[in-house]
């Protein structure tokens, strides 16, 4: 698990990076993400949705998944951003821990949030 000073939820937080964050999409889930100059450390949220995944416990495991490849690859981030990551498929649950961090790598590197060699 991740530090919940690098965790956000709620209407407002979530509004804004749905209004303002850039969009990057996979068949498997969705990707969006602000800028937030206010901070030092970036923010997480995991959303998945009821129409995904009916059982609670299946959508918190999900969430754990996801929460654990977040928290080996933050130091790899540029900078401080609020990213939203919103699952799109029920796949997060059974597939591989390879194939998922895999799914995970192909959102961060299209969306441009993992250092380069000149930052």
């Amino acid at each position: 698990m991740i530090p919940f000073s690098q965790r956000f939820h709620g209407h407002n937080s979530l509004r804004y990076v749905y209004k303002n964050g850039t969009v990057v999409r996979t068949r498997l889930a969705t990707l969006k993400v602000a800028t937030n100059a206010h901070r030092k450390e970036p923010r997480f949220a995991i959303v998945v949705s009821k129409k995904v995944m009916k059982s609670a416990v299946r959508r918190n495991r999900i969430r754990r998944r996801i929460y654990e490849y977040i928290r080996i690859n933050t130091p790899r981030l540029s900078q401080a951003y609020d990213i939203a990551i919103i699952v799109t498929s029920s796949e997060f649950l059974s597939m591989p821990a390879e194939e998922l961090s895999s799914q995970l790598e192909q959102l961060f590197v299209q969306a441009e949030l993992y250092k380069t060699a000149h930052n």
